[in-house]
């Protein structure tokens, strides 16, 4: 049997494979070289604002705060932060955009009231997690389950109350119900959130009624202003009359008192002249008489004059009247 030549003379170079085979000593080093990359893969560092949970397979084991942590690298732990200090906020009636600008959101803002009124209300809802676990695992699209619970919950107060109420003193009572019931509800879905405020950022009627409820709003403001104006006037009056009034009364006790203690002393003066009267009556009637033309003649000036009115001369005061008696 003949021998096969290769027609194009390669048979005379004599190729061998190369040996690819790597040696047993590689592979202990290349093997602690991925086993240190994976294990540094579990180092972490948590912000000041945040808290980690850690899981190992599937389940819980603990929760971190701020600062560098480590853990057994995926698929041993896996870690999940949240943000657990910083207040967030919620829009819920109306969308504030990048420019600044507002948008009404009409199936969120509309409430029917109390008394089968239609009223916009542009809520705030401010939030942030009270516990890390509860706000992660417990419930899903903690957003929509936040605006949820809000929504239903302003409708049901402002659906309990009037609108005149709405519109006027009842924002702060609004707010406070309010917080009050949306907290409840997250607790009882455990869902570790915390409500830190529910702020009313506008309480307006529709605007096919705006102007109808400004002309209300402005007459009760006259009211208000009117029955203040009167207020003033009372506090202002009353006093002022009941000063007068005090016065008066002060006056004529003070009269009366004046009255009844001359009255006291005539008596007192006339039981003395009686006295005197009857132990020597001449004298007694002339000294009356004299004393009663001294007060008579000193209120003025008398005018004395014969009956040819020839002579005229004036006497003041009862000496000179005397003197001319005589």
């Amino acid at each position: 049997m003949s021998e096969k030549k290769d027609p194009w003379g390669m048979d005379r170079y004599n190729f061998k494979m190369p040996n690819f085979n790597f040696k047993k000593s590689l592979i202990l080093p290349v093997l602690l070289i991925i086993i240190v990359l994976w294990a540094l893969t579990g180092i972490y560092i948590v912000d000041a604002n945040q808290q980690a949970v850690v899981k190992r397979f599937g389940k819980i084991s603990k929760v971190v705060g701020p600062g560098p942590h480590y853990h057994f690298p995926y698929p041993v732990e896996t870690v999940n932060k949240a943000d657990v200090t910083d207040v967030h906020r919620l829009e819920i009636g109306y969308r504030t955009y990048a420019n600044g600008e507002t948008k009404l959101v009409e199936n969120e803002a509309q409430m029917l009231t109390g008394d089968e009124n239609i009223v916009n209300l542009d809520v705030i809802v401010q939030y942030r997690i009270g516990d890390i676990v509860k706000y992660m695992y417990n419930i899903d699209n903690v957003l929509s389950t936040i605006k949820q619970v809000s929504e239903s919950s302003m409708r049901e107060i402002v659906g309990k109350r009037k609108i005149d109420y709405i519109l006027t003193v009842g924002k702060s009572e609004i707010q406070i119900k309010a917080l009050e019931m949306i907290q409840n509800i997250l607790n009882d879905y455990e869902s570790g959130i915390q409500i830190v405020a529910v702020q009313l950022q506008d309480v307006n009627p529709p605007d096919e009624v705006v102007s109808a409820f400004r002309d209300v709003a402005s007459a009760r403001e006259d009211k208000s202003r009117l029955i203040n104006e009167a207020q003033s006037y009372v506090n202002k009056v009353i006093p002022q009359a009941r000063g007068e009034a005090a016065a008066m009364i002060l006056n004529a006790e003070a009269y009366k008192e004046e009255k009844v203690q001359r009255a006291k002393g005539d008596a007192e003066k006339f039981t003395v002249t009686l006295k005197s009267y009857k132990q020597s009556p001449k004298l007694t009637r002339e000294r009356l008489y004299l004393e009663k033309m001294q007060t008579v003649i000193s209120k003025g000036d008398f005018h004395i004059f014969d009956s040819q009115i020839s002579n005229i001369n004036t006497f003041i005061g009862l000496e000179n009247l005397k003197r001319s008696v005589k």
